[in-house]
């Protein structure tokens, strides 16, 4: 198939995209690179790949590499709270004028396949499990702007949206903001966190596993068309704590300590059910421990100034 990435170079198109290359696919990447991010050369040898470095509001740009695509995977985004609180004018134009732009653009027969996130349950109900038929009440501008878009996209038809759990692990285009990637970066290097409100609760995957479920999607587009889905990981529905314990499994000098006093800027706390898309077909292939596990390994490479959302 011929697909366009909107953001092709990120967190997680530098995972997805050589996947799609390695399953046959032709595929155009528009993006920025705002971030001087590396993550794409090791695929410039492949003859399907197209790099156009360019802005994903761009409408003669966008329009003109739609024309040839059978599928769209607008993952353009300012993503999470703090660069969104940031910027809310950029946050506004890439993840909601933007892909609105693109279900505008698009033509009879072309498929969307679009990441949203589980953010937008907001705060849940204790121990009861978000489903996808879960009011949406998200809390912050990223939360509300996906939720919005993801309305939009499913009201057009034609398109699958994943509401992706909190994304873990490596990518050539890394991100030590997210929180798994966070808390390990401090256990391997400062071997301590100071944890504010620490029951607060949420669910989990990892970036090649999102890469999977895109991958899923494509080869099952007319049984799931026009339905959100929930990935994640059912055995991670896990609070702060519960992570820095299962991180301490495996970087024993980790300590953690939850402050009395203090609250967290960031108020999600929600557990998800994934079950639509494992009844669907769709299993993740990483466990958390195994992410840890990398991810102790990688931080012998990285370190914390060259990646961040902000």
């Amino acid at each position: 198939m011929k697909i366009l990435v909107t953001g092709g170079a990120g967190y997680i198109g530098s995972v997805l995209v050589p996947a799609l290359l390695k399953s046959g696919h032709d595929v155009v990447v528009i993006d920025n690179f705002m971030f001087d991010q590396a993550s794409l050369l090791d695929c410039c040898h492949d003859k399907k790949l197209t790099i156009i470095r360019g802005d994903a509001r761009d409408k003669g740009l966008v329009s003109k590499y739609m024309k040839s695509a059978d599928m769209i995977f607008p993952l353009a985004c300012l993503t999470g709270v703090p660069i969104c609180k940031k910027d809310s004018v950029g946050a506004q134009t890439v993840i909601y004028d933007a892909v609105k732009m693109v279900v505008d653009l698009r033509g009879k027969g072309q498929r969307i396949i679009f990441p949203t996130t589980n953010s937008g349950y907001g705060i849940g109900e204790k121990g009861i499990l978000c489903t996808e038929k879960t009011p949406l009440k998200p809390i912050s501008i990223y939360g509300k702007l996906k939720v919005d878009i993801e309305k939009v996209l499913l009201d057009s038809g034609n398109c699958i949206t994943l509401r992706l759990a909190t994304a873990f692990g490596i990518s050539p285009r890394m991100r030590l903001d997210l929180l798994v990637n966070d808390f390990v970066y401090r256990a391997v290097n400062d071997c301590f966190i100071v944890l504010f409100e620490a029951h607060f609760k949420r669910n989990y995957i990892h970036v090649r596993d999102v890469a999977k479920a895109f991958l899923h999607c494509m080869d099952n587009f007319e049984s799931m068309k026009n339905e959100p889905f929930n990935v994640g990981l059912s055995a991670a529905n896990l609070s702060k704590l519960e992570l820095c314990q299962k991180i301490k499994e495996q970087v024993p000098k980790f300590y953690f300590v939850e402050a009395e006093i203090g609250e967290d800027p960031d108020k999600r706390d929600y557990i998800v059910s994934n079950e639509k898309i494992e009844k669907a077909g769709y299993k993740p292939d990483v466990t958390l421990q195994e992410g840890i596990r990398e991810l102790i390994k990688g931080y012998e490479i990285i370190r914390r100034n060259q990646y961040s959302n902000v």
